[in-house]
Order: C-alpha cells, then structure tokens, then sequence
C-alpha cells in the first residue's frame, strides 16, 4: 500500500484546443497511451456523499485499487495492488479485495460489501514533464460520451495554480469550472439512468 496527497488543476477543453495542444507540444501517436478506470460506490453513493472515489485502474499489464479521499488541500490516495482474477471478480461479483483500503473505507462507517461497480471510463493520455510538474492531456469515453481534459499535477499548490493559469492564458483556453473524472462519469451515469 501506498499513499500520497494529490494536488492537481484542471480544465475542461474543446475537441479544437485539445488538437492544438498535441500540436504544440509535439505529441506523437505513440506517446499517447491508454488506461482503464473502473468505480464503485455503494447504490446510496456513500463514498461520493464523503468527497471520496474507489476506482480500479488498469494500465498496461497492471491494476491498482485507489481510493481518494479530501483533504484541506488536495486529495488523499491510497493505493493497493491488485491482480486480474481480483479485478474479475470485482467487476463480476462485486467482491472488493481486501487490505487496507477496507479498512480506511470500514472505518469511515461504510460497509465494505455494499460496494458495487458502477461501470468503466477509458481514457487515451499523455503526460509531459512540464515545469516542475507534470502536464497531463486526456481523452476521455465512458457511457456514449467523451471529453477532453488538461491537468497539472504540483508538488505546491501555490506554484501549481501559477503555472497552470500561465498555461491557460498563454494558448487562450477559457478557464472553465472543471469536475473530476469520477464525478463526470456518475453524472452521465445518473442522466442515463433516470431517462430508462
């Protein structure tokens, strides 16, 4: 297991400034590579009342179980490794794998076991070392759906927001009140749902 505390900014994009970034920053097709997010929540969306996110990432050969939680600046991540046969099953069956993230989850009142998967988000990145930080361009498809996205992810918040606001101003990009992944995709979700 392991933790960090995220800080990142980000900024929703046309299909028009996210081509015109790949563009300016030279990005080759081959830079860009694809990962899977899978979220769960309970039916009542326990963790999402919380602020907090379960998901499990596949990138490339390798799945991590993340949860993260708020904290008063940025967000708390809690990473486990898991593998396949875990990750079927809790796609599947909607049976978690246990370990510590239960247990920060149990301790926060929720019940492990009511937690079920609520469907995957793909998206095709690319990350750029971009100063004293890191630049990430996202393309992302989930429920008949997709949207670009510009993050920034800073070792200092304050840093962080200067650099990213430069970055927004300098290609003309409107700042534009962004949710995370997670909250877009319960969103659709939820849209989807009450229109059956």
């Amino acid at each position: 297991m392991t933790q960090n505390i995220e800080i990142e900014f980000k900024n929703m994009l046309t299909k028009q400034e996210y081509e015109r970034l790949l563009r300016e920053f030279h990005i080759e097709e081959y830079q860009i590579f694809s990962q899977e997010n899978h979220y769960f929540d309970t039916a009542e969306f326990s963790l999402k009342s919380k602020g907090s996110a379960l998901r499990i990432r596949k990138k490339q050969d390798q799945f991590e179980m993340t949860l993260k939680q708020p904290q008063q600046v940025g967000l708390l991540e809690t990473n486990q490794m898991v593998n396949q046969k875990e990750v079927s099953n809790a796609i599947q069956s909607g049976v978690l794998p246990p370990g510590e993230i239960e247990k920060i989850i149990e301790k926060e009142g929720i019940q492990f076991p009511k937690i079920k998967y609520f469907g995957s988000l793909l998206t095709n990145r690319v990350e750029l070392k971009y100063k004293n930080g890191l630049l990430v361009l996202d393309h992302s498809i989930y429920l008949n759906k997709e949207d670009f996205e510009l993050e920034f992810e800073a070792a200092d918040y304050q840093e962080g927001k200067g650099v990213f606001n430069e970055l927004l101003k300098q290609f003309e990009i409107p700042i534009r009140k962004t949710k995370n992944k997670i909250q877009r995709f319960y969103e659709q979700k939820y849209s989807q749902d009450s229109n059956l």
